[in-house]
């Protein structure tokens, strides 16, 4: 597909699919095969789910991929609890990319060793977190330690931290490559930047992503499903797929909290119909 087709010919794009059964709300068993993207969900948006049901809500989903937020393994849990939770994930064939978002606030040796252990127990190979300027140079160490990667998360205008992607690439531009960005689209787009040139500047920095939708890009009470707002999606992934992006896309749907999985489904079916559109 032409990169200059607008958002209104890929949703087309993706209507057909789904009309012709080329395209289901289900995903095929591996999410790699959707060109190499690692679709999953920031289990946060499953966070009145326990557990157990989380897990039966990403098996509906046919998701493969998560990050691990508090709910569904808590920090404060004994090494033998964690060892279960990892256990619990990956015998249902859900790979863990990370945990978070997890705070970094308190400028505390112990409790930032804490949070890496946190990851590590799991398997996690990367921690989105929520830092401040002064815990980054601890935090870099931890990495470096470790090995697993930090992914500043930016939360928009009321972050007094690291409200858009670019306060994160300044303070990280000098650290290990491993200390990078999350960049959670929704919030960005709220600091009135560009996301998909956002996403740009970022390059080999750019570790995770959490992925949402607003009705109207300022207005964070307007979320919708993946689709069905004014995010970019179709360039998001177009730019991605040629920064040859690794990391993970990561669903974060924040609303309908006591029953999300049907905008859930809806957001994948949008997502994945797009990665078919770019075949095509």
């Amino acid at each position: 597909m032409q990169a200059h087709l607008n958002r209104r010919q890929w949703a087309g794009s993706v209507a057909a699919a789904l009309a012709s059964g080329t395209l289901s709300s289900a995903a095929p068993a591996k999410q790699e095969n959707h060109e190499g993207f690692k679709l999953g969900v920031a289990s946060y948006s499953l966070r009145k789910f326990s557990r157990a049901d989380a897990i039966k809500a990403l098996k509906a989903l046919n998701v493969e991929y998560i990050n691990i937020k508090e709910a569904h393994a808590p920090l404060t849990s004994a090494p033998q609890e964690l060892a279960q939770a990892r256990r619990d994930f990956e015998e249902a064939g859900i790979k863990i990319l990370g945990v978070g978002n997890v705070s970094f606030q308190k400028d505390d040796p112990v409790q930032i060793r804490r949070n890496f252990e946190y990851a590590k127990a799991l398997g996690a190979p990367l921690i989105v977190m929520a830092p401040t300027r002064q815990t980054l140079p601890k935090i870099e160490t931890m990495v470096k330690e470790y090995n697993i990667k930090a992914a500043v998360h930016n939360h928009g205008p009321e972050d007094k931290h690291f409200p858009g992607p670019k306060d994160v690439l300044a303070a990280v531009k000098d650290m290990d490559p491993r200390v990078g960005l999350c960049i959670d689209v929704g919030h960005t787009a709220r600091t009135g930047v560009d996301v998909v040139e956002a996403i740009r500047e970022a390059g080999p920095r750019l570790l995770d992503m959490h992925v949402k939708d607003l009705r109207a890009l300022m207005n964070k009470a307007s979320q919708v499903p993946v689709g069905d707002g004014a995010m970019p999606m179709p360039a998001i992934f177009r730019l991605l797929k040629k920064m040859n992006y690794q990391g993970g896309v990561m669903l974060e749907y924040e609303v309908d909290a006591d029953n999300p999985v049907p905008g859930m489904q809806k957001s994948f079916a949008y997502m994945r119909g797009v990665l078919a559109a770019l075949r095509s």
